[in-house]
């Protein structure tokens, strides 16, 4: 009997353990762009006020917002890069191939995440 009281003790703490690490909030990082390779800048997501845009060469457009970073507008003939839309994790990359662009956000990776 004082067996099944002590699991279920372990068992409702590792739910509350599990809830609070789940609505625990997170930071969303700094995402870095790359044009050819070479770091252009690095906006800091968790302090990004309103929406800002940078010219990344002289094709790409990026906008950020608090937390999430995307590729408003690209001249590249598909349009992948921008049909990907908003990212604030690090397991999604925005990459531009035509026009050698790549936007990498580096922090806490989600759940869906794999690490090598």
């Amino acid at each position: 009997m004082k067996s099944r009281y002590l699991a279920a003790i372990i068992g409702a703490i590792a739910a509350a353990a599990a809830l609070a690490l789940f609505f625990a909030p997170r930071s969303a990082g700094t995402a870095k762009v790359y044009l050819d390779g070479e770091l252009v800048f690095s906006v800091d997501l968790d302090r990004v006020e309103g929406s800002r845009c940078f010219s990344v060469g002289e094709g790409n457009t990026v906008q950020a917002e608090k937390g999430r970073i995307r590729m408003l507008s690209a001249d590249c003939p598909d349009k992948l890069c921008v049909d990907m839309g908003w990212s604030s994790s690090p397991a999604k990359p925005i990459v531009c191939l035509p026009n050698k662009v790549m936007i990498l956000i580096d922090g806490r990776a989600d759940a869906d995440a794999v690490s090598g």
